[in-house]
């Protein structure tokens, strides 16, 4: 059962569902993989005439141009964060910094072919393969409706 904020128009309060049911209308408010869940408009439009216009500049020091790039409408954009400030940003894994002193690390390769990897990995012992997914779990909708109601109900110690 769905309690509503405010009720219908012709005063429904409540709406009784089955399992499946609401799962549904749940997965249809999910949305789609890699999807912009923000859009802009107008002036703010990704190709929009008047973007530069608006949009904050960068200082020329900040963001170096390369020639072919300086006749670009948005050759004054911001530069991209490094993949390593976004690994810190997302996962909180600092590369730039020692774990030990706190120097500052310098990259000096990032390895791309599988086999050179693979030839790694098993020289340090560690597993060449990712581990195995776990199969999907099944489960019983009476056990899941009891474990629910455990859930939703206060105790009597509480």
């Amino acid at each position: 059962m769905l309690q509503l904020k405010s009720p219908y128009h012709d005063g429904t309060t409540h709406i009784v569902m089955e399992p499946l049911e609401f799962m549904q209308r749940l997965a249809a408010l999910v949305p789609r993989p890699r999807l912009h869940l923000i859009r802009f408009h107008g002036v703010l439009a990704p190709n929009a005439k008047l973007r530069p216009a608006i949009i904050p500049s960068a200082s020329r020091d900040a963001n170096p141009v390369a020639p072919d790039q300086a006749e670009s409408p948005y050759s004054s954009l911001l530069a991209r964060m490094s993949w390593a400030q976004l690994l810190k940003r997302v996962f909180d894994i600092d590369l730039e910094h020692c774990p030990n002193c706190g120097g500052t690390l310098t990259i000096i390769a990032a390895i791309l072919d599988p086999t050179v990897i693979a030839q790694i990995l098993t020289h340090l012992g560690l597993s060449a393969r990712a581990p195995p997914r776990a199969p999907a779990r099944s489960f019983d909708r009476l056990q899941m409706a009891f474990y629910e109601d455990h859930i939703c109900q206060p105790s009597a110690a509480d």
